[in-house]
């Protein structure tokens, strides 16, 4: 029975949960993403740590001559190239003993890279930033939780800076036919349209 158990547990993740929260979902390059970490276990294991998992990926379409077999010759194909542009696993917790009922919040900020790419998506060319968390488990599969696309932004911009604006004081007239408010510098009153006189 226990070298079954062995064999089931080297393809089965260990009963537990992983869940992230943020602040909010979207922030500019150069900031702090802040939220908190859950973990919990419902059966005994040992874990090498907790930690995060953040990335940035660029995929990219572009058209490639390729070999086809049922052509037997070159042709044109659209492929996709996929890299990954920055990438963090910052630890929360190093390695433990858990225990049925364990149950622990960590909080964590993690920086954007200033000079990192913000989100993009079009038909040929998408960035997208995605986290999740991990509890590491040797031997079996990671407990991770569902991985959040986080939406980041280019830095805000600079702060325009006015010019110094004059300000004149306009003196208003009562028109001589209508009564209507004008400025003293109108030729003709905007309400009826008579020529102001002196």
């Amino acid at each position: 029975m226990p070298l079954f158990k062995k064999l089931k547990d080297r393809f089965t993740m260990p009963n537990a949960s992983v869940t992230v929260q943020l602040s909010r979902t979207s922030f500019a390059l150069g900031e702090n993403i802040e939220g908190t970490l859950t973990a919990a276990a419902n059966e005994e294991f040992d874990c090498t740590g907790i930690r995060l998992e953040f990335h940035c990926d660029e995929k990219k379409k572009r058209t490639d001559l390729q070999y086809d077999a049922v052509a037997k010759r070159q042709v044109w194909k659209e492929v996709q190239d996929s890299s990954t542009l920055w990438a963090a696993k910052p630890a929360l917790s190093g390695p433990m003993h858990l225990t049925p009922g364990f149950s622990k919040s960590y909080p964590l900020v993690v920086n954007i890279p200033a000079g990192g790419r913000p989100t993009f998506h079009s038909v040929d060319d998408n960035v997208s930033w995605s986290l999740k968390g991990v509890i590491a488990v040797d031997g079996r599969p990671d407990v991770t939780s569902t991985t959040i696309e986080v939406q980041v932004l280019p830095p805000n911009a600079s702060p325009v800076i006015r010019e110094r604006e004059i300000i004149r004081e306009v003196i208003m007239i009562p028109c001589k036919y209508c009564g209507a408010l004008m400025p003293e510098t109108e030729t003709a009153c905007p309400n009826c349209g008579a020529k102001k006189t002196v």
